[in-house]
């Protein structure tokens, strides 16, 4: 059996202000797979998908993500890993108003120390854009698209470095059912495509049966649930 991409083991996490806990006994999540998570709102299921991409230290436990012990990494060192390894795709979207859509997409390439904005990069950027049905809007502001727009950017942005581990957190709680559809496809046509693993909080149940498995974020985590107005723990 291959190892997992991600493999969690005795993981404890709460934060500093307020009563949230969050424990995961053991969770393995196969290579080249997608899975959806769903659960509660205030379970803990973004602050898992948080520790995944480095954001978040790992307090207590073990998450090893392709090979690489996060518990053992340094900020400096998670953040280099989260740019190399992990694409990342947010409910809010996080696109910057300020950029064209082209240049949205190719932001990991402004932001990361190893990584050349180069012809090759900004052809792949291009691409996806082609590829998502929005290379007209290239060089358009990303104030004039639509919801189901933005979000496709921000996939693009995503996949720009074709990223062996997509975590998506909750990518269509703001699309209408159609978009929603679209998003979901997308995702996981590029795990299918690039042998890539995809790891997607969603409370649409209308999209599970594409996964290729589904977690019960309740009976895989024994946690305290934030109050209300507690941030980070959705």
């Amino acid at each position: 059996m291959n190892d997992p991409m991600i493999a969690i083991r005795d993981l404890q996490f709460s934060w500093s202000i307020g009563d949230f806990t969050m424990g995961i006994p053991s969770l393995d999540i196969a290579a080249n797979s997608s899975v959806a998570i769903t659960g509660p709102s205030g379970s803990g299921k973004t602050t898992l998908l948080n520790i995944i991409s480095g954001i978040l230290p790992v307090a207590s436990g073990s998450v090893v993500v392709s090979d690489r012990d996060l518990a053992q990494l340094s900020t400096d060192q998670r953040r280099a890993f989260r740019l190399k390894t992990v694409g990342l795709v947010f409910q809010s979207f996080e696109l910057i108003d300020y950029l064209n859509v082209l240049d949205n997409v190719l932001l990991p390439a402004r932001i990361s120390p190893t990584l050349a904005l180069t012809t090759k990069l900004r052809n792949r950027a291009r691409d996806l854009l082609t590829r998502i049905g929005l290379a007209h809007t290239a060089h358009r502001s990303v104030t004039r698209l639509s919801q189901g727009e933005r979000q496709r950017v921000a996939i693009c942005r995503a996949l720009l470095t074709d990223p062996p581990l997509l975590l998506a957190d909750e990518p269509t709680g703001n699309l209408d059912p159609d978009n929603t559809q679209q998003i979901v496809e997308l995702l996981i046509r590029h795990v299918h495509d690039s042998g890539g693993t995809l790891l997607m909080v969603s409370h649409d149940h209308s999209v599970l049966s594409r996964f290729d498995r589904t977690i019960d974020f309740s009976s895989l985590c024994h946690n305290r649930p934030a109050a209300a107005g507690d941030s980070g723990a959705a």
